[in-house]
């Protein structure tokens, strides 16, 4: 058994930093779409209908599987011949989303929600790419016995990045309003990006020989059979295959849909930017990788299946803090106590689901199954989840938040028949 000086060691290896700064990379620019912009959003007086159907910004995660072989495989001329294959996407990627950034914070979103709307989906589809990179680049770079610290490394630079695009963007606005708190954010995308520069090429497998006789027709069949169609043809051989990624779609729906009207509820509300930003983007994130560290326990001591529904109906139920905050109102103290049980709770239900995922993996094709899986994931925090803003008007904040709670139960339902039918160890070989 390592001792925690051997661990400490682990993590404090140059590839193991590496890894951590590259997941602050990817973790900044999803607030910057979804939490801190609906802040933006509801205080500049948009509507909640519109703030809600700005959701679908983010389809472009539930989509990056789409390009993901595109971005595995194809080069990019001088710059992945100089650079190589994963840092030359990463830096084509990474220049042009800080830029974007940037110009986010020049659009209005009181005179042009449009542009604003626009802006948002380019940083989205960007950020989705990146973290297509960095994830290929982690399991690439690392030895088989530093991949579960990358694990931790990169999930960790993953809350710190999305810390300061929460926290810190609303600390910025609050100094110099949201043009600087967006250029504050642009600019932090350095840190990824001079990760990545740092860091060596992770060595490439040789590619196959190639007769003269081939034709480019005839490769990029080859290419198309072996990248795009394999890993969905095997994960479509399995049994009961259609039924898990119905799972995969509804497990988080509840939580999705109670966070994505979390800032216009805490604007209607009346907490200021700083009450918002110390308790839901500091402490909350804090609270998450509790949750995170509970559920990897839970999994460990439980066995899956019976820590994925628990964690399931942990989440459904923490929803209700948010009823009990609407009949309050105003009270910073049980805000803290709301926003500690539910991202506890979510925390305990990532871990859980991300184990689940990561297992149904072939290891033939784990880049793009787990990229369509994460992708599937993501679907109800963003379409499912875009009537979230026309919902809330209909129904007063207690009943919307009552609603979301529902909305976990057919999640926990298809957690209870899937596992029951198709437990994970029947699937992905391994």
């Amino acid at each position: 058994m390592s001792t925690w000086r051997e661990t400490l060691a682990l993590h404090l290896r140059p590839r193991l930093l590496a890894v951590l700064f590259m997941g602050f990379g990817s973790g900044l620019p999803l607030p910057l779409t979804f939490g801190t912009l609906t802040f933006w959003l509801a205080e500049s007086g948009v509507s909640r209908t519109t703030i809600g159907l700005l959701a679908l910004v983010g389809t472009a995660y539930s989509l990056k599987f789409l390009w993901a072989p595109l971005v595995d495989r194809l080069p990019l001329g001088l710059l992945t011949r100089r650079l190589g294959r994963r840092r030359g996407w990463a830096l084509a990627v990474q220049a042009p989303l800080a830029l974007a950034i940037l110009v986010l914070g020049f659009t209005d979103p009181r005179v042009d929600p449009g542009a604003t709307a626009l802006v948002a989906l380019v940083i989205a589809v960007l950020s989705a790419t990146q973290d297509i990179v960095v994830d290929a680049y982690r399991i690439e770079m690392l030895r088989p016995d530093e991949q579960g610290a990358g694990a931790a490394a990169t999930q960790w630079g993953y809350r710190f990045g999305m810390i300061v695009s929460s926290a810190g963007a609303l600390y910025a606005a609050e100094f110099g309003g949201w043009r600087f708190a967006f250029a504050t954010m642009a600019a932090f995308m350095l840190v990824g990006m001079v990760a990545v520069l740092l860091t060596p090429e992770p060595a490439a497998e040789a590619p196959a020989p190639r007769s003269r006789a081939d034709s480019i027709g005839a490769r990029l069949a080859a290419w198309i059979a072996a990248a795009a169609v394999g890993p969905f043809r095997e994960f479509m051989g399995r049994k009961g295959w259609a039924a898990i990624l119905v799972f995969v779609v509804l497990y988080k729906f509840g939580d999705a849909l109670a966070g994505v009207m979390a800032n216009p509820f805490y604007v209607a509300m009346g907490f200021s930017r700083l009450e918002v930003a110390n308790i839901s983007k500091v402490f909350g994130v804090a609270a998450t990788l509790a949750g995170v560290a509970a559920g990897g326990m839970l999994v460990h001591r439980h066995g899956l299946a019976r820590a994925l529904i628990l964690c399931g109906v942990l989440q459904a139920v923490s929803n209700l803090m948010y009823v009990v905050q609407a009949l309050a109102g105003h009270d910073v103290a049980l805000l803290t106590a709301t926003i500690g049980i539910e991202n506890f709770a979510g925390g305990m239900g990532s871990a859980a689901f991300v184990a689940y995922l990561s297992g149904l993996c072939n290891v033939a094709y784990t880049a793009t199954q787990y990229a369509l899986l994460s992708s599937l994931a993501t679907v109800g925090r963003t379409t499912l989840s875009a009537g979230g803003g026309w919902l809330s008007l209909q129904l007063d904040w207690p009943l919307f938040f009552l609603v979301t709670t529902l909305a976990a139960l057919p999640g926990i339902a298809m957690a209870v028949w899937v596992m029951r039918r198709f437990p994970p160890t029947s699937q992905g070989a391994r």
